[in-house]
């Protein structure tokens, strides 16, 4: 139990965050984590990311010490997350329970609620224990055009402070494409050394709502992220990683995102998933 507790609260980018854990037993995980500025979208609302992170950090400690210490390394081979509201200018919690567990798969319901009570988001994650097996061979990703439009928004984005705390650079954000990098960090990282999940589905949910964004332009509009799906091909190693968005549909105010992330420097698939993203444009 404390090496969970450490590996929450110790790790570089649970420490960033800021995430305490309030309660953890055989089964079941509380996070607590305070508002703070640096996880925040304009406005004082909560980042996806954040709260995706959160799901994460909750399942894989419920994960970790359901299937026990010899069956890692883990990495969340699936997660789904829906965002029912959001969390303004106020602390939030994650509360994280064991539904089943196999040889080396194990299933976690997670529930994000305000300080209030107030439901936030709900995750559904799958954590795999390679039982100490070498990830498997990983394909290319797929990538882009390789076009460099950041667009009116890129600059903008960048300096959102949980988009700047992460160091994130849009290198092109038109057409409804986006390619996000996202530079190694420290304070990005898993206390096991490589970067930390969190941070990989905080590039893909932000990957996923450029990509929206790339479609409409700016404007004065209202968007959120109704929901994202990922599949983690291995643990993420230590290094550069890039998001590859495109646009594959749009339904008046809501977009699905296709996205790709992937080691910048040998362009290998590290995860891949679809974000759903609602921009309510007046008129559209």
């Amino acid at each position: 139990m404390q090496t969970q507790r450490r590996w929450i609260e110790e790790s570089p980018y649970g420490a960033a965050l800021g995430v305490r854990v309030d309660a953890l037993q055989e089964g079941s995980v509380r996070l607590l984590l305070p508002y703070r500025d640096a996880n925040s979208n304009p406005g004082k609302a909560l980042h996806g990311g954040v709260a995706a992170s959160l799901v994460v950090l909750g399942g894989q400690a419920v994960a970790r010490t359901a299937l026990g210490a010899d069956t890692g390394p883990w990495h969340t081979s699936f997660v789904e997350i829906v965002y029912l509201a959001a969390a303004v200018g106020e602390p939030v919690e994650a509360s994280a329970t064991l539904l089943r567990t196999g040889k080396e798969l194990c299933f976690v319901e997670v529930e994000v609620r305000s300080g209030a009570g107030k439901p936030v988001a709900r995750g559904l994650v799958t954590v795999r224990g390679r039982l100490g097996a070498a990830p498997a061979d990983r394909p290319a990703a797929r990538g882009d055009a390789g076009g460099a439009d950041p667009g009116p928004l890129g600059p903008h984005i960048e300096r959102v402070p949980f988009v700047q705390g992460l160091g994130l650079r849009i290198e092109h954000m038109a057409g409804g494409h986006s390619r996000i990098r996202m530079p190694w960090s420290e304070h990005n990282s898993d206390a096991a050394g490589g970067v930390h999940e969190g941070a990989l589905l905080a590039l893909l949910d932000t990957t996923g709502a450029m990509a929206a964004w790339a479609e409409t332009g700016p404007g004065p509009f209202k968007a959120s992220t109704p929901g994202l799906q990922a599949q983690i091909l291995a643990p993420p190693p230590r290094g550069d990683l890039v998001g590859y968005g495109r646009l594959v549909f749009r339904d008046r105010e809501l977009f699905l995102a296709d996205v790709e992330i992937a080691e910048a420097a040998r362009g290998r698939l590290l995860a891949r998933g679809t974000v759903n993203y609602r921009i309510v444009v007046p008129g559209a």
